[in-house]
C-alpha cells in the first residue's frame, strides 16, 4: 500500500471491536479491518466459531482476539475489552437474529428478543464505547441494518422493526457524538447468502427472483462488504457521519 492510500485507508494501530464477527458479514468485514492493519476483538456466543474465526485470522497475519459472550451482555463485552484493549477505535455491530415468524404467530417473547439482540445491544454497546470514543475525540460505530428497516418483507415484523430502530439510533450516536470525532453510520446488505439467510437461498426460485431484482445481476456475498467497512472506518470517511449506505447491487433502487 502506498503511502498516500495508507493514510486514507490504514488501520494500523487500531482496536476494533466486532459483533456477530464468527460468520457471514461480520467476519467479513473483521477480515478486512485486519487486512488494513487493525487488531480485532471477534464477539459472538458460540466459543467454536470464534475460536475458529480467531485462527483464521490470525493464520493471515492479522492480530485478533475472541470474546466468546453474548451480545446482550454489554457490560460484560466491555469490561474485557477495557481491561485488555482499552477504549476501541472501532466498533461494528453486525450481530443479529431473524426468525421469520409471521405476524400472527408472534409472539411478545420472540420481539422482546429479536429486538434484545438487534437493536438493544448495539445501543448498550454505544453507551458503552461511545461516550469514552468522544472523551477521546475520536471513534467510528457502524451498524449493520436491512433493506427491513425501509420496507416489509414476509415474516420479519420483529426483525423490521428492530433494524428500522437501529438506523434512527444510528443517526441519534451520530447527533450525539460526531462534534466530538466520533463518526457513526449504517450499512443496508440486500440478500446476503450467510448462515442467516440459508432458508432462503434454499428455494432456488426466491433466490432467482432477489437476484433479478438487483441491477448487478446476482445477490451479495460477504466478499462485497470488506471496501465499505475500509472506508466507514479509516479516515477516508472523515466527513461522513448519520449516513445509510445501501451496499445492495442496486435491489433498493427498483
Amino acid at each position: 500500500m502506498s503511502a498516500y492510500l495508507h493514510s486514507l485507508f490504514g488501520l494500523s494501530g487500531r482496536i476494533a471491536v466486532v459483533t456477530g464477527g464468527s460468520s457471514g458479514i461480520g467476519r467479513e468485514m473483521a477480515t478486512a479491518l485486519g487486512k488494513a492493519g487493525a487488531v480485532v476483538i471477534v464477539v459472538a456466543r458460540r466459543p467454536g466459531p470464534v475460536q475458529e474465526t480467531v485462527s483464521q485470522l490470525s493464520d493471515q497475519g492479522i492480530q485478533a482476539f475472541g470474546l466468546p459472550l453474548d451480545v446482550r451482555d454489554a457490560q460484560a463485552i466491555a469490561d474485557s475489552v477495557l481491561e485488555k484493549h482499552g477504549v476501541p477505535d472501532i466498533l461494528i455491530n453486525a450481530a443479529g437474529i431473524n426468525r421469520r415468524i409471521h405476524m400472527d404467530q408472534l409472539s411478545l417473547q420472540d420481539w422482546e428478543e429479536t429486538l434484545a439482540v438487534n437493536l438493544t445491544a448495539p445501543f448498550a454497546l454505544g453507551q458503552q464505547f461511545g461516550p469514552a470514543m468522544a472523551r477521546r475525540g475520536s471513534g467510528r460505530i457502524i451498524n449493520l441494518a436491512s433493506q427491513q428497516s425501509f420496507r416489509a418483507f414476509g415474516h420479519s415484523g420483529a426483525y423490521g422493526a428492530s433494524k428500522g430502530g437501529l438506523v434512527s439510533l444510528t443517526r441519534s450516536q451520530a447527533e450525539a457524538w460526531s462534534s466530538r470525532g466520533v463518526l457513526c453510520n449504517a450499512i443496508v446488505p440486500g440478500l446476503v447468502e450467510t448462515p442467516m439467510t440459508a432458508a432462503v437461498f434454499g428455494d432456488a426460485e426466491k433466490t432467482h427472483a432477489h437476484a433479478a431484482r438487483t441491477m448487478i445481476g446476482r445477490n451479495g456475498v460477504p466478499g462485497d462488504f470488506a471496501g465499505i467497512a475500509i472506508y466507514l472506518a479509516s479516515a477516508a470517511s472523515a466527513t461522513v457521519t448519520g449516513q445509510v449506505f445501501f451496499i445492495d447491487g442496486g435491489y433498493s433502487a427498483t
